[in-house]
């Protein structure tokens, strides 16, 4: 329908306009016929009248209404833990064929029908899955879920599932805003098994020194009891075998190895419960231990202006690593020990306006210690401008800011996980207004004000290998720590600690400069993850350079080599060799820069998980506790009817959407050709009864 902004009596007004000019150009005496004159009129008053309308800005209003049916999302666990735990093939795959013939039963009675899995691509049908994910994470499924169908009439999610989730947060803790019906996959009854459930180790270890690891044995189906023998190997070598009783009346049992640290490097251990007649399975059988052999801890010095939250934070932080060993010093109550040596010093809020700590900057500076330099309120801006950490700074304190991962930083990364804990980070204040970078520095976390992301830095790194010098423009990192213990189930903050664990790691990596330099983006990997290594390279005067043909030697633990060939592009990111097997892995890398042939050597940690085997049988009370949560009702494979009667006679509604368009009447095309039309008929009237 048309319509205006202004009342409708504006209509009678523009068609009076139209007549007092038709009147007015019309009815003088003509030369042509009396009809001939009211046709020339007619036209006049039409084509003025129409004119005045459109002054008025008319509107094409059309109002549509759509309907979207219920939507009911058949979500299936196709991880290799399913037909692990089913009691046979053929059954599971009956129940995929039911769940099809489920699916297309809801479509004939009006619902939408979708079908989503643990991998971003699902099958047309569940007959043609293949159950090949390495994890389950429920969790993310279920979450993806109500957040692409937030706004839309999502009715219901049949969840085909064991029960077994070994990523993310359990399920069973998150609300959802749709009712879940589990379908309950899989074998409760234990059957006979032998598995490694647990490994306790440090996961690093100090060369020469003798540490241990303690194994924990699970079982099942030994009824009379029994024994199992246990090796203890690496590289395929039996360091040591134990016999351990199974007691019938238990269902672990622990046995502990004392190993020697070998030389310094990681190495993997591996205990094996060697499999015994009648084990439904023995991918359980094996474990891996990773430790990393370090020539002693990084000593870390530690000190502030006066005491602070951020102090306490940071210790924290790096106590939880074996590999730190730090030192508190605070003025005028944990004095320094200027005989101690440190490898790394992080100043907070040094050098100070009031003065405080001038001995511990020059012990830094005669000792040519990298820092990390947190800056605050009772930073002296000035002094520290001085120091050529790569940053210069100015003003007073700055705006609220939230931190955010520099993407193209990338000589060391955070996973996605940790990245989304620091994204939730709180905002913190930041010491200056403004920051200039020098030459070289890298920005790690950039600083984010409201919903606008900035090029400015929050932290960044600067300097050569051996003299590198980091900063972070904000005292408030302690509510970052605080936030993340408090805002996840496992009260930990491993994206803080990772952060800044990595970060002094890297302030004190080797002073020998590299022309090539080729290291792991990560210190451990997972077998589903992306191997990656950065690379870069430099000239004579240590600048980066690019464009140069770089080989690489990949040798696994059984010697076995892989070469990769790449060329090092500015801004080409870092090498991606892939998801590779679990193991230690030693890379040889050569390079010709300048002419001059340039190597590094390294090696990368990737471990190995049996995730999906690390249980006995299914978990139907955690799908029985999902249900209940979300308002939903467990089912199993063979009421797979009931399930249908239940969802059809909930009788969901279909939501009905309005939607107005709205046009202005003056952008359609025909109008003007109509207008053209009635002045071109005006004229060739009065043209060929003579009066032009």
């Amino acid at each position: 329908m048309l319509t205006t902004a202004y009342s409708s009596w504006f209509i009678l007004l523009c068609l009076a306009v139209g007549a007092g000019y038709a009147a007015l150009l019309y009815s003088k005496k003509a030369p042509w016929s009396r009809a001939v004159n009211l046709g020339l009129a007619a036209l006049r008053f039409v084509l003025v009248s129409g004119l005045c309308w459109l002054l008025l800005g008319p509107i094409f209003r059309r109002d549509t209404t759509s309907q979207q049916a219920p939507t009911v999302v058949l979500a299936i666990d196709d991880s290799r833990s399913v037909p692990l735990y089913s009691a046979d093939s053929a059954g599971l795959r009956r129940t995929l064929r039911g769940l099809d013939g489920l699916a297309e039963r809801l479509r004939q009675a009006g619902y939408a029908v979708q079908l989503r899995t643990l991998d971003s691509v699902a099958p047309a049908r569940a007959a043609q899955l293949r159950f090949r994910q390495p994890g389950t994470n429920l969790d993310a499924l279920l979450t993806s879920l109500q957040d692409g169908y937030q706004g839309r009439n999502l009715a219901a999610v049949v969840l085909a599932s064991d029960g077994l989730a070994n990523q993310g947060r359990p399920p069973v803790y998150a609300d959802f805003s749709y009712p879940i019906y589990p379908v309950a996959l899989g074998d409760t009854v234990p059957r006979r098994d032998l598995r490694v459930t647990d490994l306790r180790y440090n996961r690093v270890a100090f060369a020469g020194n003798r540490f241990p690891l303690e194994a924990e044995i699970g079982y099942d189906g030994f009824p009379r009891g029994g024994t199992a023998t246990v090796l203890l190997r690496e590289n395929g070598r039996v360091l040591e075998r134990r016999q351990v009783a199974l007691s019938p009346s238990q269902r672990l049992q622990r046995t502990r190895f004392l190993l020697s640290a070998a030389a310094p490097g990681k190495h993997r251990y591996e205990v094996l419960v060697e499999g015994q007649p009648g084990e439904f399975t023995q991918l359980n059988n094996t474990r891996n231990a990773y430790i990393e052999v370090v020539k002693g801890r990084l000593r870390v010095l530690l000190a502030g202006a006066a005491p602070h939250p951020d102090l306490k934070a940071l210790r924290t932080a790096l106590l939880g690593n074996d590999n730190f060993d730090v030192t508190l010093v605070l003025p005028g109550i944990e004095p320094l020990r200027a005989q101690q040596d440190y490898d790394v010093a992080i100043l907070h809020q040094l050098p100070s306006r009031t003065g405080e700590g001038r001995d511990v900057l020059n012990y830094v500076r005669s000792r040519r210690l990298p820092a990390l330099f947190v800056l605050g309120a009772q930073s002296d801006l000035a002094a520290y401008n001085g120091l050529g950490t790569g940053l210069r700074v100015a003003g007073g304190a700055g705006a609220e800011v939230s931190p955010v991962v520099n993407g193209t930083f990338t000589r060391f990364t955070l996973d996605a996980d940790a990245q989304a804990r620091v994204a939730d980070y709180p905002a913190v204040p930041v010491a200056a207004a403004s920051a200039q970078l020098g030459g070289g520095a890298e920005v790690i976390l950039r600083q984010q004000q409201g919903s606008s992301s900035t090029a400015r830095p929050l932290l960044l790194v600067a300097g050569p290998a051996g003299q590198r010098q980091a900063t972070l423009l904000t005292e408030g990192s302690w509510q970052w720590r605080l936030h993340e213990a408090a805002t996840h189930p496992d009260d930990r903050a491993p994206a803080y600690d990772g952060l800044f664990t990595r970060l002094l790691q890297l302030l004190t990596q080797d002073a020998r400069r590299k022309r090539l330099d080729v290291y792991p983006t990560q210190d451990a990997f997972n077998t589903t993850d992306d191997v990656t290594l950065g690379v870069e390279t430099y000239n004579a005067v240590f600048e980066r350079v690019y464009g140069q043909q770089i080989s690489l030697t990949l040798t696994d633990e059984q010697n076995r080599p892989r070469t990769f060939r790449f060329t090092n592009r500015e801004n080409g990111g870092p090498l991606r060799l892939g998801p590779l097997p679990g193991g230690v892995y030693r890379y040889t890398a050569r390079a010709a820069v300048a002419g001059q042939a340039q190597q590094d050597r390294g090696e990368l940690l990737v471990q190995e998980q049996q995730l999906e085997a690390a249980a006995a049988h299914a978990d139907h009370n955690a799908l029985y506790q999902l249900a209940q949560r979300s308002g939903g009702r467990l089912y199993y494979p063979a009421q797979l009817q009931q399930l249908e009667q239940q969802l059809v006679q909930a009788k969901f509604k279909p939501v009905i959407y309005a939607q107005q368009e709205l046009k202005d009447l003056i952008d359609e095309p025909w109008l003007l050709v109509l207008l053209v039309l009635l002045a071109s008929a005006e004229w060739a009237g009065r043209r060929y009864s003579g009066s032009i």
